[in-house]
């Protein structure tokens, strides 16, 4: 969508702070011993209190709140009871949802506990590599080239990007145009980021995978090559300067 008038901007912050929020508690929340399930219910549960709906839910009869994925699982994953969340797990949250019809979206990859596995750096790289690439987003300026600064800014820190997941368009809808704004260079894509749009801009920082593939339940995403993947996400506002970072208080970047 692109922000017309005072109450757009309004509903915008509005639903952008449930589902900031949301994340937020959620990450503080997760524990050793929890199963994905009673996590997702907390989520659920603070959603409700804001009186914001699910977007999965709404959109795709998703089977939960929001989509929790751990170690492996690169994104989608199902918040099912029989998922205990362990110490060390990579564990990433994406909450997604709409209020008074605006939507927003928001996700961040994190480690429960003490970082056996090593994936920190991993964490790190995502959330630095995002920062950068939404400072660079402004009106006029190509998405393929956001594009490309990620996947080598990706390169740089010795990871690979995954290439057919992306960032996209939102506000009135969960999701809108632009629909590709990849982690990777597109030449084909000749699309520029315009003024006053909202869009939900996203890292898919990956250790071994390049692509995302579908598993039997028609959810989970795992990688082509295994390994594992870091991703964090903000819905922002696009300007002629910096952009308006609408989830800035889910407190991915702390």
């Amino acid at each position: 969508m692109s922000i017309a008038s005072e109450s757009d901007l309004l509903g915008m912050q509005k639903i952008s702070e449930a589902v900031g929020l949301t994340l937020k508690h959620m990450r503080e929340y997760a524990r050793p011993g929890m199963t994905a399930k009673q996590l997702d219910d907390y989520g659920g549960q603070l959603l409700q209190e804001l009186g914001a709906k699910s977007a999965p839910r709404l959109t795709y009869n998703f089977p939960g709140w929001t989509c929790i994925s751990v170690n492996q699982e690169v994104a989608h994953g199902i918040p099912s009871a029989h998922k205990i969340l362990k110490e060390g797990d990579l564990i990433n949250i994406d909450v997604s949802a709409e209020l008074d019809g605006f939507w927003s979206d928001n996700g961040g990859s994190f480690v429960l506990g003490q970082d056996h596995q090593k994936h920190q750096p991993l964490v790190e790289a995502s959330k630095r590599i995002l920062q950068k690439a939404i400072s660079q987003i402004r009106g006029g300026v190509k998405i393929a080239e956001i594009g490309r600064l990620i996947e080598n800014e990706a390169r740089k820190s010795g990871y690979k990007v995954i290439r057919n997941l992306a960032g996209h368009g939102i506000g009135r809808s969960l999701h809108e145009a632009p629909h590709d704004i990849l982690n990777c260079y597109d030449g084909r894509n000749r699309a520029r980021f315009k003024k006053n749009s909202v869009v939900a801009i996203e890292t898919f920082i990956s250790t071994a995978s390049s692509y995302a593939e579908e598993q039997q339940d028609g959810w989970t995403l795992l990688g082509n090559r295994g390994g594992f993947v870091a991703q964090h996400e903000h819905t922002l506002v696009v300007t002629n300067g910096k952009p308006l970072i609408l989830t800035a208080m889910n407190g991915i970047w702390e």
